[in-house]
């Protein structure tokens, strides 16, 4: 806890998990607690303490247990600590049960519209933390109650780059970099499997990337680890045409060995998102598209597959998406067929003798 006092919780008889009533100064005395506790159920002593006004978990309380009792990875934990310390303020000394509808719809409105994903986390993970407390029936009711509040709003006006943009951008970057360009665009890898290809997971013969890992920086160390999610892990086809510049990248820049990394950074490390932006800025900039973050390259990958006619399906599968949502919205980009149609119609029209004009 930020206040460094020790919180202490245990799974009772009754399938449910109990707080301690206060929080402790010393990790023994926490340990003691629940050693009483422990004891009591083995003699069958045990009975549930009624819950009373100075014995209701405070939101600041429970959200840091509930933190505690998690399997996350290193980054998402970091992440969900840091929206925990950003709701602490406005709901810490707040007895669960005493969180209003009124009071969240409150703060969501007072944060206003400013940064929009950052209110759609910081909600999202508040509304998944009560409805474990409804669940371990510490709260009756969820309170999180705003339809959408937890969607992060689309980023509207991404123009995908034009794949002469795309050559461009390639051709401004540093030599040993160049691929990477290739690979986020028309293989749609995201940076943390870029950085963390390494040459046994990349199969010319087959025309194959293996996605199996990924690195993230949490505490700006990086950490390897499985893609962001269990459909990230995923076999990419590449494009044929990138094949000779694979085969020249991997002879002249990639680490030696089947564990040699495929981006290697200046130190033979992992690559940092900061040291990259600082080659791929200009080199954007000067493709006539200063507007381009990288993690647009993997849209505009996304974008060209479904102009390809990659089906939802397919889409899903290259991307390592889970769900259809954003796969059909890649489509919807690429989908100029109405215009293709219109376009067919009056060629017909051309064809019959139909006049262009009145």
């Amino acid at each position: 806890m930020p206040s460094r006092r020790y919180q202490a919780s245990y799974l009772g008889p009754d399938a449910k998990r109990h707080l301690a009533p206060t929080t402790f100064q010393t990790k023994g005395d926490a340990e003691g607690w629940l050693s009483i506790q422990r004891a009591a159920m083995t003699e069958n002593r045990w009975r549930p303490a009624p819950r009373s006004p100075a014995t209701r978990p405070t939101f600041d309380v429970y959200a840091h247990q509930w933190l505690v009792g998690r399997e996350l990875k290193a980054r998402t934990r970091a992440e969900y600590a840091r929206l925990i310390n950003v709701l602490v303020p406005v709901f810490g000394d707040t007895p669960l049960d005493a969180i209003t509808p009124e009071a969240v719809r409150s703060w969501h409105a007072a944060w206003g519209s400013g940064r929009p994903t950052a209110r759609a986390h910081a909600y999202s993970l508040l509304r998944t933390i009560l409805n474990t407390a409804v669940e371990e029936e510490a709260l009756s009711t969820n309170p999180c109650r705003i339809r959408g509040a937890g969607r992060a709003p689309v980023r509207h006006g991404m123009r995908p780059a034009t794949i002469d943009e795309l050559t461009q951008i390639a051709q401004a970057m540093p030599e040993r970099y160049r691929l990477m360009v290739h690979l986020a665009a028309w293989c749609a890898l995201r940076f943390g499997e870029l950085t963390e290809l390494r040459l046994k997971d990349v199969d010319e013969r087959a025309c194959l990337i293996r996605v199996r890992r990924a690195v993230t920086w949490p505490g700006g160390q990086p950490e390897v680890g499985t893609p962001k999610s269990a459909a990230g892990i995923r076999d990419v086809s590449i494009p044929p045409h990138l094949i000779p510049v694979i085969r020249d990248h991997l002879a002249s820049h990639a680490q030696r060995g089947p564990d040699g990394l495929v981006f290697p950074n200046t130190d033979g490390h992992h690559m940092h998102h900061g040291s990259l932006y600082k080659v791929y800025k200009p080199a954007r900039s000067a493709a006539g598209r200063p507007d381009l973050r990288w993690h647009d390259l993997r849209h505009t990958g996304a974008t060209l597959a479904a102009h390809a006619g990659a089906t939802t399906r397919e889409l899903m599968d290259r991307l390592g998406h889970s769900t259809s949502a954003m796969a059909m919205r890649y489509q919807h980009v690429a989908d100029d067929r109405p215009a293709e149609i219109a376009r067919r119609l009056s060629a017909l029209a051309q064809q019959e003798g139909e006049p262009a004009r009145n």
